[in-house]
């Protein structure tokens, strides 16, 4: 091949596609194909093998897992380069024409777990079906949840951070979280308060292929959401959430701050535990459901495909991923000047 293969992240496609354009235009290299599948479907086939018919970038909203890198590993794909580019918001957003929605994390779980606390502390089915059963003060509209699919690291970020984020004002839940794998007859006296089967942590004991720590209960039943048509999966596509959600003002979507930054004048996002998200929030820390961005670079193509490392070098450039630069201008949030000299440091030295 003579063209970069890219896949990957929804979420990091934009601002892959403009460094590419850019890349295009003022090399003498061809624009890389990019293709947005998601960040774990893209890293599935990253992770396939090595050769002209697998890619050569991925694109992630989250760091590559464990289990991932195994695959890649076994494939045969034993050189990654990890590229961190930048940070973004993960914004729960509705239709400018509404009213902005003020929620807390509680919130937010409580309206999207598949199980939730009843009223003597077992896990029940999800019974809420607007935000005023969730919240009294929150409006008497349906809950009506347009989000990313399994695939997608938005959703490994969203539940990672908003939803166990607020599983954990439970004290039962935030007590099996802080468990020990060395800590079973404690794990299973909170699962029975919990009202949840032991069975569970049999079935992750297998899975894992050791003793689980409660922090591993505690992903399976607070990751987990509810599947009863009240969270809507939208696909990869962040700006098809956005035209929904101008469609219809009572439904709310989920998608990176950068699509709320370039969709302003049509969505507003949500105030999460007090902060809007903003570029400055994000940038500061202060907004609670904020990730990293990567892309991964596989070794073994650089110098085989051409132009991979001019090109990561153009996406981490100072024009690019700086303060100033024209992905920061589209909503990427920043690094910090010692990970961004680091970052480009490791670019110089990329090498098969």
């Amino acid at each position: 091949r003579d063209t970069i293969s890219i896949v990957g992240s929804s979420t990091v496609y934009p601002f892959a596609t403009v460094v590419a354009e850019r890349f295009g235009r003022s090399t003498d290299f061809k624009s890389p194909k990019i293709e947005s599948t998601g960040t774990g479907g893209g890293l599935k086939l990253f992770c396939s093998g090595v050769g002209a018919n697998t890619p050569d970038v991925t694109n992630a909203s989250r760091r590559i897992k464990k289990s991932e890198f195994d695959n890649c590993l076994s494939n045969g794909v034993d050189n990654v380069v990890e590229v961190l580019v930048g940070y973004d918001g993960i914004a729960i957003a509705n239709s400018a024409k509404a009213s902005q929605l003020t929620l807390s994390l509680r919130d937010v779980y409580l309206a999207l777990a598949k199980d939730v606390p009843g009223k003597n502390g077992e896990l029940i089915a999800n019974p809420y079906s607007t935000w005023k059963d969730v919240n009294p003060q929150l409006p008497a509209v349906n809950i009506e949840v347009l989000g990313p699919p399994p695939t997608s690291g938005t959703r490994d970020a969203f539940v990672e951070l908003a939803m166990a984020g607020g599983a954990k004002s439970n004290g039962d839940l935030e007590a099996l979280y802080k468990l020990g794998a060395d800590q079973e007859s404690e794990i299973r006296t909170v699962m029975k308060k919990l009202g949840v089967s032991g069975a569970v942590y049999d079935a992750i004991a297998q899975s894992k292929g050791k003793a689980p720590k409660g922090k591993d209960v505690f992903k399976a039943l607070a990751y987990a959401v509810r599947e009863d048509g009240v969270y809507i999966e939208a696909g990869e596509n962040d700006n098809l959430i956005v035209q929904k959600l101008e469609a219809n003002p009572n439904a709310v979507g989920i998608f990176g701050y950068s699509f709320l930054e370039e969709n302003g004048d049509k969505v507003q996002g949500s105030v999460v535990d007090g902060v809007a998200p903003s570029f400055e929030s994000i940038a500061s820390g202060n907004y609670p459901v904020s990730r990293p961005l990567y892309f991964y670079i596989k070794g073994a193509h650089v110098g085989k495909i051409p132009g991979i490392q001019e090109y990561a070098a153009e996406f981490t450039s100072n024009r690019a991923m700086g303060e100033d630069g024209y992905l920061t201008e589209r909503g990427l949030i920043p690094l910090e000047d010692t990970e961004r000299d680091a970052v480009r440091e490791d670019i110089k030295t990329l090498r098969q």
